[in-house]
């Protein structure tokens, strides 16, 4: 028997569940459930569904098709518009004639519409997290992003331990790295998001992101970072911090310093990257209560700082780094050895791993 799954819709009119499906619930089926969700009538939806976002053909021949056919999966997000409803016809109106212009049909979306709703409506729900992570005095939020419990101990509120979580070394890195410290998710879904978020910043300011800054024209770069195979780096953190309004500090083990993006924007909350030269992982803290681990603290939470200043310290003095500049190391995992950056990052895209050790 196959087993049942839910999709999530998004809306002007809020965030939804729809559950109990499975692959063979017809398009009609899902239809009279968002209908239900969102108490928009059938004939004024307008569903968008992958990404880029494109519409679901909802016509009434497309009813009897299965999810499967279709290609809507467990954990699929739905992006729900309400089209303007159909002018009532005038009372007055004269009948039509023999001579009237055939009807043509005008789409009323663009795929830079479906596009740029698909942004937005994301922005919204990051944005909507982050400030319910913040919370007003006495508000009880209804969403919890991993934030640390405030549990007295020798590290003041924070009475826990920072440990980096591993993510794969798949050439998004970084994007993965960002994905868990903002929702506790090891997972890339969100990689093509934030290069697409990132190109877009960058090709609307030409100014600041010019050949020298980025190495390369502004529309190279942005065709560039948009591959699935292109790493992150400083620019990229810099505009993520922005887009997501959070301080994200970079422990970089080889130079034994926190590299701090946001911190002229004042930004009240802050995450925390583990960068060996070559690879990003995210950093946690593990408390001795039950709850999720969190990702998330204040900025005027100095314990937590001192931890991971304390951890790039340590890593420096075991070697856990690897020079970019100029170096002579091993692979950890193969034993191969290798020299220099490029042969490194060749070696990391082609085998996976992530374990240098200088020689």
């Amino acid at each position: 028997m196959t087993g049942s799954f839910s999709v999530k819709l998004k809306s002007k009119k809020g965030q939804f569940i729809v559950n109990d499906l499975n692959e063979h619930t017809t398009l009609g089926e899902l239809k009279t459930k968002i209908v239900q969700a969102t108490a928009i009538q059938a004939p004024q939806l307008h569903v968008l569904v992958g990404y880029p976002p494109k519409p679901l053909d909802l016509s009434q021949q497309q009813e009897q098709r299965d999810l499967k056919t279709i290609g809507i999966n467990s954990g699929e997000t739905l992006i729900v518009e309400e089209k303007a409803a159909p002018a009532p016809a005038s009372a007055a109106a004269p009948a039509p004639t023999n001579t009237a212009t055939p009807f043509v049909p005008v789409a009323s979306h663009t795929m830079e519409d479906d596009e740029a709703l698909a942004r937005r409506l994301q922005a919204e729900e990051e944005a909507q997290l982050l400030q319910e992570t913040a919370g007003a005095p006495g508000q009880v939020p209804e969403l919890q992003l991993p934030v640390a419990p405030t549990e007295s101990g020798p590290n003041g509120d924070f009475n826990g331990i920072l440990l980096k979580k591993v993510v794969p070394a798949d050439n998004s890195c970084l994007f993965t790295s960002i994905r868990f410290v903002l929702n506790g998710k090891v997972d890339n879904e969100g990689s093509e998001m934030m290069r697409h978020i990132i190109a877009q910043e960058v090709a609307a300011d030409p100014q600041s992101y010019n050949d020298a800054v980025l190495g390369k024209s502004n529309a190279e770069y942005c065709a560039w970072i948009q591959k699935a195979d292109s790493w992150g780096g400083a620019i990229e953190v810099s505009i993520l911090s922005n887009y997501y309004g959070i301080e994200i500090d970079v422990v970089d083990i080889q130079n034994a310093i926190i590299n701090r993006f946001g911190e002229d924007k004042n930004f009240g909350l802050r995450v925390f990257l583990l960068f060996d030269g070559i690879h990003y992982d995210p950093l946690y803290m593990e408390t001795s209560q039950s709850a999720a681990p969190a990702t998330i603290f204040p900025v005027e939470e100095l314990g937590v700082y001192q931890q991971a200043e304390q951890l790039a310290n340590e890593a420096q003095s075991s070697r856990q780094y690897t020079n970019v500049d100029k170096f002579t190391l091993r692979c950890m995992q193969c034993d191969v050895r290798l020299v220099g950056q490029v042969q490194a990052q060749e070696h990391a895209k082609q085998t996976g791993h992530k374990r240098f050790g200088e020689i």
